[in-house]
């Protein structure tokens, strides 16, 4: 069976951050393979069809192992999304990390990310960080000829604010549709800089007022990365909100993995979760978030919010 094509009706991605081996040039090798196998699969039995990379993750060896999946599957391709990201450059020697959304920088991570990946297209593209020095007219320019290459079908954008975004959508006559934030109920300053407007806390809140709405309004679905907080929230840790997400869990019949992911899926900027651990009991633990809506009353959801925070509202 095909996967949708569209990003924006995905209501969980995996995230392959994780497959590939160690943060280095050292090369894969079989076992990085068959993790990457096990992980796919577990990711497939939740129902989970969109997987998000990134070129620089574990050194390209994330987009490669994957494709070698890919190549040992006859069929895979067509039943799942294949997304990735571009645009920051690792430390080189004596050159620094850097952000370069250059043109030509472009095309050509696209087009390295194609090979590793063994596939002829993405089904989408994101922009992982802003570049200062990015031309957005040339920026709109290159992915304009990469989907009319039929390269990519969909773009997108990685840790952009909405002005950022906006600018960019200006040059463009494709419609960006997916924005990827950290976000969880342990990163909750994209949705408290909605309601500490005009109150004391409001300048430790370092989230740009108005993103939500803007991805609202415009229609891009928006991803949240990290969205289990690491597991600190699911562990055996005996805390307030630890408690809490186990409780809920418990009876509502899920795990408190669904539980964490729900707290996201609930709210209405409509925000689909990236889900990047590597263990199949951990993927599986996910599955309700994909085979169920969120069971989460309004009461509920606040209880989370205000009990993570640890202080009541303003």
């Amino acid at each position: 069976m095909a996967a949708e094509t569209d990003i924006r009706a995905h209501h969980l991605v995996y995230g392959c951050m994780g497959l590939g081996g160690g943060w280095d040039t050292t090369p894969y090798t079989a076992e990085h393979i068959h993790q990457a196998e096990i992980a796919v699969e577990a990711a497939l039995a939740a129902g989970i069809t969109a997987f998000d990379h990134a070129d620089i993750y574990r050194y390209g060896k994330s987009e490669a192992v994957f494709g070698e999946v890919l190549a040992r599957s006859p069929g895979l391709r067509e039943r799942v999304v294949v997304q990735t990201k571009c645009g920051i450059r690792l430390p080189d020697g004596d050159r620094p990390g850097h952000y370069d959304l250059r043109g030509t920088s472009i095309v050509r991570r696209v087009e390295e990310s194609l090979v590793r990946l063994r596939t002829d297209f993405l089904d989408v593209l994101l922009l992982h960080r802003p570049d200062p020095l990015a031309d957005v007219r040339e920026v709109g320019a290159a992915l304009t000829s990469l989907h009319a290459q039929g390269l990519v079908r969909q773009f997108g954008v990685s840790n952009m604010n909405g002005p950022q975004i906006a600018a960019l959508q200006a040059h463009m006559d494709l419609p960006l549709v997916v924005s990827q934030l950290e976000m969880s109920l342990d990163r909750r300053d994209w949705v408290e800089s909605g309601v500490l407007f005009n109150t004391a806390d409001a300048a430790g809140n370092g989230f740009a007022p108005g993103t939500l709405e803007w991805c609202a309004a415009n229609g891009v679905r928006l991803q949240a990365w990290s969205p289990l907080a690491r597991g600190r929230l699911t562990s055996h840790t005996d805390t307030r909100v630890n408690r809490l997400v186990a409780e809920l869990a418990r009876r509502k019949g899920t795990t408190p993995e669904s539980i964490l992911l729900w707290w996201l899926q609930r709210h209405p900027a409509g925000i689909a979760p990236v889900v990047g651990t590597t263990r199949p009991d951990r993927i599986s633990a996910c599955a309700d978030a994909v085979r169920r809506r969120p069971d989460l009353t309004h009461e509920e959801w606040y209880e989370l919010w205000v009990t993570a925070r640890g202080t009541p509202l303003p």
